[in-house]
């Protein structure tokens, strides 16, 4: 179902939402501005429905608001330091919107145009994008796809595709939040497993500025599920950035067949398994949440949200050296990524 809201977008037109359905009961929204996830209503086995996603109260909202809620960002997700890299002997100068840094595709990135609905019903729809030549600084044109579906097993699958006609890092992910309790409650009483021997520190502006380290015997390691508060702001690298918000190097890396996470709520009641192609998940535990506005009349505070973000690791363009596929995309190849949100009440 597609629905125009006569509230207008930055672009002067209406925004069009779209509503997913399965065959389990689930609901599913979306926006074509941002190709943006609004909302995901799960029904739950005591017979209630419980919203797993973070989310404004209306369409008008999202444009002000600057933490990516449930949007597709890109060209490239994350930080690029010093909104620089080097290809082929030329280096490309970025537009920076993190101090001198480029985090999540620039200050006007994918997140902040509208998406073309090229097709849909009620279990999927495919959102396109083109990207000019020097869009926020980076080289070629890119054409994009984000196809969202919503499976009777109760999974949102999102693959984005893209390709370009010059040289250029592309590293698409939906921004999305979850707080599986439901509410503005907060997620680090979460339980949360990630399948990952190693994570990549970073300093406090995000920026990693030395190799990947063992999750060995430090507060990042989630290989067996643990509480996240458990170990919350235990060590400098934590302190650095408020929390956790840091890429994991997946040991499923690749492998969708298998969840490369797993998050439970607070009360146990709801799942989410995520599955995917990518060979990192960034995991945000909301650390600069606070003042976003919600469905709510208070808005969102820090650590009312939890994000996990598969993409390749942080300013890969700089570090060809890390053990992850090229994040470069030729011409003549095609950029493929997909992920899996799969939701299961308890």
């Amino acid at each position: 179902m597609l629905k125009e809201i006569p509230t207008l977008a930055p672009d002067g037109l209406p925004f069009r939402l779209l509503t997913l359905r399965n065959g389990a009961g689930m609901v599913v929204t979306l926006m074509d501005w941002g190709a943006t996830l609004l909302s995901a209503r799960v029904p739950m086995q005591d017979g209630t429905v419980r919203e797993a996603l973070l989310g404004c109260a209306s369409p008008e909202h999202y444009p002000s608001q600057a933490a990516y809620l449930g949007a597709s960002v890109g060209r490239y997700a994350n930080r690029i330091a010093d909104s620089r890299f080097t290809l082929g002997g030329t280096t490309y100068e970025l537009t920076p919107n993190q101090g001198p840094n480029q985090l999540h595709g620039g200050p006007d990135g994918f997140d902040k145009r509208r998406w073309r609905v090229v097709n849909q019903n009620d279990e999927s729809v495919l959102f396109a994008l083109e990207s000019a030549d020097g869009d926020q600084g980076f080289p070629g044109n890119l054409s994009a796809t984000a196809h969202y579906r919503l499976t009777d097993d109760n999974r949102i699958a999102i693959e984005y595709r893209a390709t370009v006609d010059k040289a250029c890092p592309v590293n698409l992910t939906n921004h999305v939040y979850f707080n599986l309790d439901g509410g503005q409650s907060d997620v680090r009483q979460h339980k949360l497993h990630i399948a990952a021997e190693t994570y990549l520190p970073v300093d406090e502006m995000g920026i990693p500025r030395s190799g990947l380290k063992n999750v060995e015997q430090t507060s990042f390691d989630f290989r067996q599920p643990k509480v996240i508060a458990s170990a919350f702001l235990s060590d400098d690298d934590q302190r650095q950035v408020k929390g956790y918000d840091h890429a994991f190097l997946l040991s499923t890396q690749g492998d969708i067949s298998h969840p490369a996470a797993v998050v439970w709520s607070a009360d146990e009641k709801l799942q989410l398994k995520v599955f995917t192609t990518a060979p990192a998940l960034q995991f945000y535990s909301g650390n600069y949440l606070g003042g976003t506005p919600s469905r709510e009349p208070e808005p969102y505070a820090d650590w009312q949200g939890l994000a996990l973000e598969s993409e390749f690791l942080p300013d890969s363009p700089n570090h060809p050296e890390w053990p992850q596929p090229d994040c470069v995309l030729l011409p003549g190849e095609e950029y493929v990524s997909v992920t899996e949100y799969q939701f299961t009440s308890l």
